[in-house]
C-alpha cells in the first residue's frame, strides 16, 4: 500500500491535482498515527501534514475558515489535517471555547464551504476515527505511564473523560449538518489501530485513479471497519 501511495502522489504532481484530508475523532483516537503511516514514504515536500495550535489574537478576528485556507494544498500537493475546522463542531464547542451561535454558523456554513473546494477541483475526504469508552480510557493510561508518550496528554484529554457524553451531542449535531453528498464522512472504527490505518489508506486509494494503480494490492475498505451509515457514525 505505501508504494500506492507513492504512485498516487506522483500522479497527483504530474496531473496538478490537490488533495485534502481531514482527520477528526474523539482524543486518542489514533489520528496522528494515521497520519504518520500515510505519509512515512511520501516525499514531504508535497505531503503536508497541518495541525494548528490555538489561533492567534489575529487569527482569532479573521473569518474563522481562513487561517485553514491559508493551508490548503497547490497544485501536486497533498494535505493531511491533524484536526481541522471540525475543531469548531468539536473541542471548541464542548470546552466553551465558542459561542453555540458560533457553532451554528459553521455548521451552517461547512457544507457550502466544502462544496466550494470539491467544486474547484479538490479532492476532499473527511475521515471521523470511532472508539469505544473503555479504548480511550486504556489509551489516556498508557499515555499517562508511558514516558515516551506522556507529552500526548494534555489538559483537553484529561477534560474529555468526563465530557464522553457532550461530545457524543456534538458528534451528532456535526455529522447531521455536515454529512454531505459532495463531501461526505467516512467513520473508521478505529480500536485497532492497524486495521483503522490500513482502512484509511485503503479508501483514498480506491477512490483515486490514477497511472499504475494495482487494484488487487489496494483492494477494498473492510465493510465491517469502514462506513457511512448510523451504526458506524453512532455506533460506538
Amino acid at each position: 500500500l505505501q508504494i500506492e501511495l507513492m504512485k498516487l502522489q506522483a500522479n497527483a504532481r504530474e496531473n496538478d491535482m490537490r488533495i485534502v484530508v481531514l482527520f477528526e475523532g474523539r482524543d486518542s483516537a489514533g489520528k496522528g498515527g494515521t497520519i504518520s503511516r500515510v505519509t512515512q514514504h511520501l516525499n514531504p515536500r508535497h505531503a503536508h501534514v497541518v495541525a494548528l495550535a490555538k489561533p492567534t489574537e489575529t487569527e482569532a478576528g479573521e473569518w474563522y475558515f481562513q487561517r485553514y485556507v491559508r493551508r490548503l494544498p497547490t497544485k501536486g500537493d497533498i494535505v493531511l489535517f491533524d484536526r481541522s475546522w471540525y475543531n469548531r463542531a468539536g473541542v471548541e464547542r464542548v470546552m466553551g471555547f465558542c459561542s453555540e451561535e458560533q457553532v451554528s454558523v459553521f455548521l451552517r456554513d461547512a457544507p457550502e464551504f466544502e462544496a466550494l473546494l470539491v467544486r474547484d477541483g479538490i479532492f476532499l475526504f473527511k475521515f471521523f476515527l470511532t472508539i469505544n469508552r473503555e479504548t480511550q480510557l486504556k489509551r489516556f493510561h498508557e499515555r499517562r505511564h508511558n514516558p515516551f508518550k506522556r507529552w500526548k496528554i494534555t489538559e483537553i484529554d484529561r477534560a474529555a473523560i468526563e465530557k464522553w457524553d457532550d461530545y457524543t451531542q456534538a458528534q451528532h449535531d456535526m455529522f447531521r449538518f455536515t454529512h454531505t453528498a459532495i463531501a461526505p464522512w467516512t467513520a473508521i472504527r478505529a480500536n485497532d489501530q492497524r486495521r483503522a490505518r490500513l482502512a484509511a489508506i485503503r479508501t483514498v486509494l480506491s477512490a483515486m485513479t490514477y497511472e499504475g494503480k494495482d487494484e488487487r494490492v489496494v483492494g477494498k475498505p473492510d465493510p465491517k471497519i469502514v462506513g457511512e451509515g448510523p451504526e458506524f457514525f453512532f455506533g460506538e
